[in-house]
């Protein structure tokens, strides 16, 4: 079957992925069209192909081997936009249509099935695909040949295919021949008859073409041979046109016809008076008349300022004519022999204004009674004018507070300051290490499209110059190797980096648009808008300490106030007598505070796990009847999970998952707005839980966080101490007794090592070594308990006090903290510990005034496992204010000596051990030791004597 000429016959089409439909619509393109089909399942191979060989279009399936069609894309994308891409899919959407569009996509074909009909639209639109891409290819060939050819009509052009053959001419390259161009295209460009049969001129062009055709820019002047009536001189220069992937499609020469500025220069050579007269008053353009303003000598370079030849000045008319008819008072002239600084304006053969400085003074020369020097001044004025906008604008940056609103007075102003319409600003993005557009002329969209983010890494013109901090101007940007946009009409360019800010970009899509004023005036504008960014930055910077000391005072005035609340607080917990007085007071202060509406304390209910209100102040509004007060370390009131973790709970936002926490909507009914939970902590133990609610979101910053917490801490202890203190003044006291088992209990584990029994029975002293425990010493030598207590790290020392046939005792050195310090501290007596190879017992005295519980708790996590053997309640009012009173009056060495003698049986009949040995044991001088025993002694019968009141009788 023969197949019907199509767009995609001689195209090479790229089928990428692995449906099914693809398999038919390959052999549609293979019987219907003359393509080059390829196929390809992966994007690897997909990549791979069209590097090697870029097809005319490539179809790519939404599905592909360890990819996307979409991923595909991205990366085609990055390489070229020119190639026509096809997304297809059986199973679309408009969201995938959309995505793969955004990407892209040159069309997107969403097929119904993979049946004939839906394969034959893919196949239309595919044609579609290829002639658009077809006919862009075209247009941008012509322009850009056009564009390299007929821009100025005055130039002889010509156009070379890449092998240097001739292809195209101008009008006026055909006018400086005789023979007919048709004849000599495709001929090498340096056997033409512009040059044959000069072998020496051929040879000199044939060079700069072949420089050319490797891509390198040449100029030549070569002069017609003889055999022309009229041989010109003309100006070549030659240069590559390339592709937008860098392939060399054609070759353009420039020639110019400078045969009459050759002739002038011999001419003005060969005029010595003529020339020195010129050279004395000529500063641009010299211009002599008659009284008439006839004009009897026109300088040659006339058309540098105004663009005629002198002979076609000469057909204007008179100096009236070009200058103007009201330059000057003749009779001026006549008195003063020379007018000088003339300002006029005068307008050049395209239409083009310019001012003119004109001199006018009276001469005598070929006829001529008046020589006019005109300089040309437009640039100057330019410039002023300029520099009174640079002005402006550096005014109106003064006003900007923003980097933003700068870039865009500076993109805004760029076209009166330099006469450009194309301009961008890009930023710098510290944090990303990034320079991205801030602010882009209409003109510079036009012409490069939308402009990118661009890393700061040197490797884009942009980046460069931001990182080398260097001033880039181009005549030409397509010439830069870094240039990132190769598809940009910009040609003129500069980059001027704005110090540590960004960069400023301006150009035009004209070839070397910029002198040497616009470069000057650039460099000024760019450091105006650089020393405006500046400043912005400084008062940025200042605006944001003045932010953070304004938050620091307002921190500092919190934390007063806090302050004053917790030292009115500390005064009311030194003066509370009982545990009601102080919950009340520490609910009433926080809550005089109008910063903290709702105050109240709690205690942990083990039997019921949650938290029972035990003390408020402040607007309660029925919330406490509201709540349960779950324990637990999530999901409940903030009391609850207080009470659960040991930690403090803070909530800076109620409103914040209302619906996920029921407790929020009735603290939100009442204004709690923030709160802040505090675990009520003395040395491990609880006592309960202080809660705080504020009208307001965030009240409670980290510092006032860590402050409460501290004022939990101190409540705690406050509270501590008054159980210690009703502990002292109970009379009725609760005698437990626990079975434990946990070597990390230092009289156990040194039964364990040494196989012995030991005993405790009162009596530890606290120092700056550590702490001080007596025990006897029971089935064991103290050698054998001295030698396993070397072991232990708990214990530093072991020291012998008696030894006699029941038991020895000894004073044992421990590294931390012994147990009877601890229950102590919660007004608990250690009444004694036994402990054996196999158990342990501990007795402990419980005042009346302390729960039994809140002690049982402390030893449950003390100890891993415990056993509650016994539990009795025993009246001590008499032994107990003895004892308390009779320690009251002794002091901490009298308290280790005494035991220290008792222990080693000094008070015994006859005695164990003698003062001297005790006196060494305690490492004092023996009449030091007698002094405090007989203190001692003293003290204890005045106790059982005086102040009791006792009889002898």
């Amino acid at each position: 079957m023969t197949a019907t000429p199509t767009g995609l016959d001689s195209s090479t089409v790229l089928l990428v992925g692995t449906s099914e439909w693809l398999t038919r619509f390959e052999a549609i393109l293979e019987t219907r069209t003359g393509a080059t089909v390829q196929r390809v399942h992966s994007e690897r191979a997909a990549l791979e192909a069209v590097r090697q060989q870029p097809p005319d279009c490539l179809v790519s399936g939404c599905t592909l081997e360890e990819t996307t069609g979409l991923d595909l894309l991205e990366t085609l994308r990055d390489d070229t936009t020119a190639l026509p891409v096809i997304v297809a899919t059986t199973s679309g959407s408009e969201a995938l249509a959309s995505e793969a569009l955004a990407s892209g996509a040159t069309d997107y074909v969403a097929l119904a099935d993979a049946g004939e009909q839906a394969v034959a639209e893919l196949f239309e639109r595919t044609q579609r695909a290829v002639r658009s891409a077809q006919r862009a290819a075209t247009r941008r060939e012509r322009a850009r040949q056009f564009d390299a050819i007929f821009t100025d009509s005055r130039t002889a052009t010509w156009v070379l295919d890449p092998d240097g053959t001739l292809a195209r001419v101008n009008q006026t390259a055909r006018e400086m021949v005789d023979e007919a161009v048709e004849t000599v295209v495709g001929e090498p460009f340096w056997t033409l008859p512009w040059w044959a049969p000069s072998e020496s001129t051929a040879a000199e062009v044939r060079q700069v073409v072949e420089a050319a055709l490797n891509g390198t820019f040449g100029k030549v002047v070569v002069q017609q041979p003889a055999r022309f009536a009229d041989p010109r001189v003309i100006d070549l220069s030659v240069r590559p046109v390339e592709n937008e992937r860098g392939d060399l499609v054609s070759v353009v020469v420039e020639g110019v016809d400078i045969t009459e500025r050759v002739a002038l220069e011999r001419n003005l050579r060969r005029s010595e008076e003529l020339h020195r007269v010129t050279l004395n008053n000529m500063t641009d353009t010299v211009l002599i008349t008659d009284e008439d303003g006839e004009y009897t000598y026109v300088c040659p370079n006339v058309h540098f300022i105004f663009g005629y030849t002198a002979a076609e000045i000469r057909d204007l008319g008179t100096i009236d004519d070009l200058l103007g008819a009201d330059l000057f008072e003749r009779s001026a002239l006549a008195t003063d022999g020379v007018l000088k600084n003339i300002e006029t304006t005068a307008t050049d053969k395209a239409g083009r204004e310019h001012t003119l400085l004109v001199n006018v003074r009276e001469v005598s020369i070929q006829d001529g009674t008046l020589l006019f020097s005109c300089r040309d001044i437009t640039k100057r004025k330019q410039r002023e004018e300029a520099l009174a906008t640079l002005q402006e604008t550096a005014r109106s940056f003064l006003y900007a507070e923003t980097h933003q609103e700068i870039a865009q007075h500076l993109v805004d102003d760029t076209p009166s300051v330099l006469d450009l319409e194309a301009s961008t600003v890009y930023l710098f993005d510290a944090d990303a290490n990034d320079l991205r557009p801030a602010a882009q002329s209409s003109t510079m969209r036009a012409l490069n499209g939308p402009l990118p983010t661009v890393h700061a890494d040197g490797d884009t013109l942009t980046g460069y110059s931001f990182v080398e901090d260097d001033v880039l101007f181009f005549d030409d940007v397509h010439e830069a190797e870094r240039l990132e946009n190769r598809a940009s009409d910009l040609r003129s360019a500069t980059y001027i980096p704005l110090g540590e800010h960004g960069v400023f970009i301006a150009g035009s899509d004209q070839v070397g648009a910029f002198d040497d004023v616009t470069r000057e005036l650039a460099d000024l504008l760019a450091a105006t808008a650089e020393a405006a960014l500046d400043r912005v930055t400084r008062e940025s910077r200042l605006r944001a300490q003045d932010r953070t000391l304004q938050e620091q005072n307002e921190q500092l005035t919190s934390l007063n106030r806090i302050n004053e609340t917790i030292r009115a607080i500390d005064q009311a917990l030194v003066q509370a007598e009982t545990r009601e007085e102080i919950d009340h007071t520490v609910c009433e202060l926080l809550t005089a505070d109008d910063r903290f509406r709702f105050a109240w304390v709690g205690t942990v209910d083990p039997t019921t796990d949650t938290v029972d209100p035990r003390a408020w102040a402040g607007t309660e509004q029925g919330y406490l009847d509201s709540q349960s007060f779950a324990i637990d370390p999530a999901g409940v009131e903030p009391a609850g999970r207080t009470a659960a973790t040991g930690a403090v709970t803070m909530v800076a936002n109620v409103a914040a998952r209302l619906r996920e926490e029921p407790w929020r909507k009735d603290a939100l009914a009442r204004d709690y707005l923030s709160l802040l939970s505090i675990p009520l902590v003395y040395n491990d133990l609880s006592h309960g839980v202080l809660t705080v609610y504020a009208p307001t979101q965030n009240a409670f910053d980290e510092m006032a966080k860590t402050v409460l917490a501290e004022l939990g801490e101190t409540i705690a202890s406050a509270l501590s101490a008054i159980e210690r203190k009703n502990a002292l003044l109970t009379t009725s006291v609760t005698r437990v007794e626990f079975e434990i088992d946990d070597p990390s209990f230092v009289l156990s584990r040194l039964a364990q090592e040494a196989g012995c029994t030991l005993s405790y029975q009162g009596g530890v002293q606290q120092s700056a070594e550590g702490s001080y425990v007596f025990v006897t010493v029971e089935d064991a030598s103290v050698t054998a308990v001295t030698d396993a207590a070397s072991g232990l790290v708990a214990i530093d020392d072991v020291q012998q006090i008696n030894a006699d046939g029941e038991g020895s005792v000894v004073r044992l050195r421990l590294t931390q903290p012994f147990l009877a310090l601890e229950l102590a501290d919660h007004g608990a007596v250690f009444r004694e510990a036994t402990a054996d190879p196999t158990t342990t017992t501990l007795v402990i005295d419980i005042p009346g005034s302390i729960a039994v519980q809140t002690i049982a708790q402390l030893v449950r996590e003390t100890f891993s496992t415990v056993e509650l053997r016994s539990k009795q309640t025993l009246d001590q009012t008499m032994d107990r204010d003895l004892y308390a009173r009779f320690l009251e009056k002794l002091t901490e060495r009298q308290l280790e000596v005494i035991q220290t003698a008792y222990y080693s049986g000094y008070f015994e009949s006859p005695r164990e051990r003698t003062g001297e040995e005790v006196a060494e044991t305690l490492d004092i001088s023996p009449p030091a030791f007698y002094k405090h025993a007989r203190t001692v002694q003293r003290k204890l019968f005045a106790t059982l004597f005086e102040e009791n009141n006792l009889s002898t009788a």
